[in-house]
């Protein structure tokens, strides 16, 4: 009867949510729409919510939204599985290894310290135009966030429990597969959560340099033509893409994370 009802909570939870996002989401569009209206600004400007819809349909039925869309996510897929596959393995090393830390923690740091913007034009130099580079400006935007939550994930683990785990004798490999990924988890998606949005903005920066396809090649191409209502169409097509890769993340997690819910209750 509890996790029935904590069922319906959860359900009714969501439904309001969704309800709130609907609402809040057509109150936008009706203070955008009366913000054309009264300061009457030119189409290029700020285009209506009419505007953007129909330039939006227009893109969705000549193919070229979904053949942006779809450059843009191969190349965000790739850069969070790289970023977060290399942030998961040194994560886990320094973890383990304080001196290793110290010894990589000014690099680490001073690597967050330079802009994207600044080292992408480099990394289209050194890799060329191509997918490769936005895949490695995507990864090293992903990297830090989830390289710091390994870390602090790796590291709660109980000391008591780490005894317990010794005392029944058991290997690195069991110590790792039943102890410290399943303590490290949540930590551990959270920060992948985080890089899954970022990891948008990596790939249009990317593009932004140097590109001829993609969402951020889109919004070069709206900006160059003075077509404004194109480049709402690419960035509120960034937001989904964002979104959806926020809610995988979030599916995941709480797929991974049941056992937190049956211990709770």
């Amino acid at each position: 009867m509890g996790i029935n009802s904590s069922h319906q909570l959860k359900k009714q939870s969501q439904i309001s949510s969704f309800s709130i996002a609907a609402i809040s989401l057509l109150l936008a569009l009706l203070a955008w729409q009366l913000v054309v209206h009264f300061t009457d600004l030119p189409s290029f400007i700020l285009p209506s919510p009419a505007d953007v819809g129909a330039r939006f349909l227009r893109t969705l039925s000549d193919g070229s939204l979904l053949y942006h869309a779809s450059v843009t996510l191969l190349e965000v897929l790739l850069g969070l599985l790289l970023g977060t596959a290399a942030a998961t393995a040194l994560g886990y090393l320094l973890a383990k290894s304080p001196l290793f830390e110290r010894l990589l923690a000014p690099y680490l740091v001073a690597s967050q310290a330079v802009p994207i913007v600044a080292i992408a034009p480099l990394l289209i130099i050194w890799f060329g135009p191509g997918i490769s580079s936005k895949v490695i400006i995507c990864a090293l935007i992903v990297f830090f966030p989830v390289l710091v939550n390994t870390i602090v994930g790796v590291r709660a683990v109980p000391s008591a429990l780490r005894d317990l785990m010794r005392s029944l004798r058991a290997t690195r490999w069991q110590t790792l597969r039943y102890l410290e990924i399943p303590a490290a988890l949540p930590v551990f998606l959270g920060g992948l959560r985080i890089g899954a949005a970022l990891s948008v903005i990596g790939a249009v920066v990317g593009e932004f340099v140097g590109a001829d396809r993609g969402l951020g090649f889109l919004i070069n191409v709206g900006r160059g033509q003075y077509d404004t209502a194109l480049v709402f169409v690419a960035i509120f097509a960034l937001i989904i893409l964002a979104l959806v890769l926020y809610g995988a993340v979030a599916w995941l997690e709480s797929y991974l994370l049941k056992w937190q819910v049956w211990r709770s209750q």
